[in-house]
C-alpha cells in the first residue's frame, strides 16, 4: 500500500524534493504545478499541469485522494500560498521555502514592500533599468507613469510576455541559472545603472547581483510577501526528512 505526498512544485526545489522522495516505493508522489511556462523540467514521481482549478478543486482533490502531507514548495512569490493554506484545512501541511538573499558589503540594495513601489521608486535610482521581476505583472513596470520617461526597461523572462510593450521595453528571453560573468557582459552591453529584482533567493539567479555589486550598480529589491503561519524548512533535504516522520507517524 503506498502513501500519497502531494507536492506544490514549479520551483528547483520542488523537483529535487520529488526526487528524494521518489525513492522510497511505499511512497506515491504528485507533484503540481501551474504551467505558466511551456518546457517545464518535469520532476520524478506523478506530475498534474495546470493546477486543480482554484481552493474548491484542491480541496476536492485532497479529500479524494487522502495525501498524508501536502508540501507547498512553490515560489516563494507566489500569490496562491495563502488559498493552498485555506484549501488544505486540515491537511498536514509543510512549506519548502528557500531563503532570501543576505545583504553583503558593498551593495546598494534598496528594499520596497511590493513591485507597486518598486515602479513608482525606480527612476530615482537609475534610468537604464533591468526588471528580472518576471512577466506575470510586467504591466506594474510599463504601465507606470514614473518609468514611461525612462529611456530603458531591459525585461528578462522566461517566456515572451504576450503583450503589446511601450518603446523603451526591450525584451531579453532566457533562463537561469545565470553566470557572474554572463550578468557582467549584459549589464555592460545594455549600460544598465539599475536592477530590478524580488528576494527569491537562490543560487541559479544570484549572479545578478553579484554584478551589480562590482559595478556600484542600485538594486531595488522587492520584499517577501507574508505567509501564512505554518512549518516551514528551507532544503529539499530537510522538507524530506519531515515528510518521512509524518508519514511514519509517532
Amino acid at each position: 500500500m503506498t502513501t500519497t505526498v502531494l507536492v506544490l512544485g514549479g520551483t528547483t526545489e520542488a523537483a529535487e524534493l520529488a526526487a528524494l522522495l521518489a525513492a522510497d516505493r511505499r511512497l506515491r508522489i504528485v507533484t503540481s504545478y501551474a504551467g505558466r511556462t511551456s518546457d517545464p523540467r518535469r520532476p520524478a514521481g506523478e506530475v498534474r499541469v495546470g493546477g486543480f482549478g482554484g481552493a474548491d478543486g484542491l480541496r476536492a482533490w485532497l479529500e479524494s485522494n487522502a495525501p498524508a502531507v501536502l508540501v507547498d514548495a512553490t515560489h516563494p512569490f507566489a500569490e496562491t500560498v495563502s488559498a493552498h493554506a485555506a484549501a488544505a484545512h486540515g491537511v498536514p501541511r509543510l512549506r519548502l521555502r528557500r531563503p532570501g538573499w543576505t545583504e553583503q558589503g558593498g551593495d546598494r540594495w534598496h528594499r520596497v514592500p511590493d513591485l507597486r513601489t518598486a515602479a513608482a521608486v525606480l527612476p530615482t535610482h537609475g534610468a537604464r533599468a533591468f526588471i528580472t521581476t518576471g512577466r506575470q505583472r510586467l504591466r506594474t513596470f510599463t504601465g507606470a507613469p514614473a518609468c514611461a520617461a525612462l529611456p530603458l526597461l531591459l525585461v528578462r523572462c522566461v517566456e515572451p510576455p504576450g503583450e503589446e510593450l511601450p518603446p523603451n521595453v526591450r525584451v531579453l528571453l532566457d533562463r537561469g541559472p545565470y553566470t557572474l560573468d554572463g550578468e557582467r557582459a549584459l549589464l555592460d552591453r545594455h549600460g544598465i545603472d539599475v536592477v530590478v529584482t524580488k528576494d527569491s533567493g537562490g543560487d541559479a539567479t544570484r549572479a545578478k547581483l553579484d554584478a551589480a555589486r562590482e559595478r556600484d550598480i542600485p538594486v531595488v529589491l522587492v520584499d517577501r510577501p507574508v505567509e501564512p503561519d505554518m512549518p516551514t524548512v528551507d532544503t529539499p533535504a530537510a522538507a524530506a526528512a519531515r515528510v518521512r516522520e509524518l508519514v511514519s507517524g509517532p
